[in-house]
């Protein structure tokens, strides 16, 4: 953690790290908001639900996908942290709210739609599970891609014959 001089000028003093627990939870908010708007149903998950924040279906097929939320505050972020993959898709949003010291600019929130396979096969530090951005080349391929959630939600499930569902 970065050393600043306290009201003393001693060394000693700490930067706190920034609570972004609101930011976080207007992302998770905001994801819900783009799925309602792309005219699929969502819902956000029960808090702290292991795995995933959202939860969109397709209540006359009775299919869901669980979708993670990964958020970034700071405008040009570099990566961001994943380690739980009990979800369908990750939803990358970078909020782009500046910097703390106000020298990046203030834009719009970015989405990135990842099917959970693409997230799981990044590579990712050993230490903290971070994605960089720069390992992560084809992530353009999966802005605003809400097409990907709704495709698989219109995915007939196999019965054990093997048929989709309603087919005879």
């Amino acid at each position: 953690m970065p050393r600043v001089s306290g009201p003393n000028g001693d060394s000693d003093a700490k930067v706190p790290r920034q609570n972004t627990q609101l930011e976080a939870a207007g992302a998770e908010f905001l994801v819900l908001g783009q799925l309602l708007i792309a005219g699929i149903h969502a819902f956000k998950g029960y808090t702290n639900s292991k795995g995933y924040d959202v939860i969109a279906a397709n209540p006359d097929q009775n299919l869901s996908v669980r979708i993670q939320v990964k958020s970034r505050w700071r405008t040009g972020a570099e990566g961001f942290i994943i380690n739980q993959f009990d979800c369908d898709f990750v939803v990358l949003v970078l909020l782009n709210r500046g910097s703390k010291d106000g020298k990046a600019d203030v834009r719009q929130p970015e989405y990135f739609v990842i099917p959970v396979e693409i997230a799981q096969a990044l590579p990712r530090s050993e230490k903290w599970g971070k994605v960089s951005f720069s390992s992560f080349p084809d992530r353009e391929h999966y802005r605003d891609r809400w097409d990907l959630i709704q495709s698989r939600l219109e995915t007939f499930p196999k019965t054990a014959g093997g048929a989709a569902e309603g087919e005879s």
